[in-house]
């Protein structure tokens, strides 16, 4: 399992990550402004609602698809059945998600986002747990792997992209048309949803699970399979600070469309902004991957991390109260900081993986990568329920200007609560204890181990 692999294959797997990441965009920037904004929500409820969705049956879905997948056999293995099923289901629920009733209020308006968001996310677990812990079977390679993850990240880049600047612009074209607001939206949200089912089907068609050992179900109880997984340090770590990046990531761009809005005054240059920032950290995906070939992948993650915490600091400080060109400078270095998010972790998870492979002597990827996603989820949550808060507990009024402290508070939150995040983050991404040359000898000793057992 140590072969290259093909340029083809990283590009048919990685186009599920398209489609992903696409929804993943258009949840981490819009679906706070879509509630408050659009379908009239109070934003301290929308965002409660989605941390109680995190909190309950999220907190259970993750490794409960991520266990069952490590269990499975069928025609399709054990990962890509699980894909195909949820295909058509996760799409429905992405244009429902979008297709809201205005105005919804007190208890209706709690269950309603906390109900559409359930549906939405148990479809998106069961295809995402699975499609993730692909990674860590195709290939054990630690520098193919990097690879893999570089194809993951640029599709993940053009994800963010087509979510972040796509939908404002449909969102305008329908409106264009002669469709009310709420209308533009359901039909948007009904073409990403299309989206995302090309994309995860083009993926499951096309690629093919690997045979052997790997295909092998896990013979662990459940409760003991996820309380070993928090006795695997390095895992415990990588999913400190992938939680702490992917909280900073989320809580800025949840904010992003209100400093652009109400600090800024450039409502008509959203779109541009945003393009600006991830085309950026697309470019810059080449150059993170080669700088975790050179300093090892936590130095590498940790030194995009303290660009980011040092660019919002100055935002922070800087950015004026009208709409200034500086804008785009402190987006192409948000962009430059988060490619090392969008491509290192994707390639530090399966060698936290082989690490439990020598405690247990099974490969136990469903299980791992749906904590992973729980947790990363939790993560998001919070990035989402945090500026719902903040907005309401600063005065903030949708439609309309702002006051100085509900400015204050976009701006501090956008800006600074996610650079300390950042500087907590360094110390624990550079003392990561996996290594290029740590992982060669753990590759070695697994291999040998595999040879004996073979042999008797």
């Amino acid at each position: 399992m140590n072969q290259k692999l093909s340029a083809g294959f990283k590009l048919r797997f990685a186009l599920a990550e398209l489609g992903f990441t696409t929804i993943r965009a258009i949840l981490d920037f819009y679906l706070l402004y879509y509630y408050t904004d659009v379908a009239g929500i109070n934003p301290a409820l929308a965002g409660s609602a989605l941390l109680v969705a995190k909190l309950t049956w999220d907190s259970v879905n993750d490794p409960l698809f991520g266990y069952w997948s490590d269990r499975t056999r069928s025609r399709f293995g054990r990962r890509r059945i699980y894909m195909l099923i949820a295909a058509l289901p996760l799409a429905l629920t992405i244009w429902l998600l979008f297709s809201l009733p205005h105005g919804l209020t007190g208890a209706a308006a709690f269950f309603t986002v906390l109900l559409t968001f359930l549906l939405l996310d148990t479809f998106n677990t069961m295809a995402g747990v699975p499609y993730a812990s692909l990674i860590a079977e195709v290939t054990h390679d630690y520098q193919e792997r990097s690879s893999l993850g570089l194809y993951k990240g640029g599709n993940a880049v053009l994800g963010y992209i087509l979510g972040a600047a796509g939908i404002t612009v449909l969102v305008g074209i329908f409106k264009g048309a002669g469709l009310d607001l709420q209308h533009a939206w359901s039909i948007t949200g009904a073409i990403f949803g299309v989206l995302m089912l090309i994309t995860l089907l083009a993926t499951t068609l096309t690629i093919k699970e690997p045979a052997g050992l790997e295909m092998e179900p896990s013979s662990i109880p459940p409760i003991r399979s996820i309380w070993l997984c928090f006795k695997n340090r390095p895992f415990v770590l990588l999913m400190l600070i992938f939680m702490l990046g992917s909280f900073a990531f989320t809580i800025q761009a949840a904010l992003l469309p209100y400093l652009i809005q109400y600090q800024l005054g450039m409502s008509d240059q959203m779109s541009f902004i945003m393009i600006v920032s991830l085309l950026t950290t697309g470019i810059f995906a080449i150059p993170a991957k080669l700088l975790a070939d050179k300093l090892n992948k936590g130095p590498a993650y940790a030194a995009g991390m303290f660009l980011g915490a040092l660019t919002f600091t100055l935002a922070f400080f800087f950015l004026p109260r009208h709409a200034t060109p500086w804008v785009y400078v402190v987006a192409v270095f948000i962009g430059i900081a988060f490619s090392t998010h969008w491509v290192i972790p994707y390639a530090m998870m399966p060698d936290v993986i082989e690490y439990d492979e020598k405690m247990t002597g099974e490969r136990r990827e469903g299980i791992y990568y749906g904590i992973s996603n729980f947790l990363t989820k939790l993560a998001i949550a919070l990035g989402t329920a945090v500026p719902g808060w903040a907005l309401a507990w600063f005065g903030y009024v949708p439609n309309a200007a702002q006051t100085e402290r509900a400015l204050f508070g976009i701006r501090f939150f956008y800006a600074m609560v996610p650079a300390l995040v950042m500087l907590i983050f360094l110390p624990i991404a550079i003392r990561f204890p996996i290594t290029r040359k740590s992982h060669a000898a753990l590759r070695q000793e697994l291999e040998s181990e595999k040879s004996n057992k073979q042999n008797n």
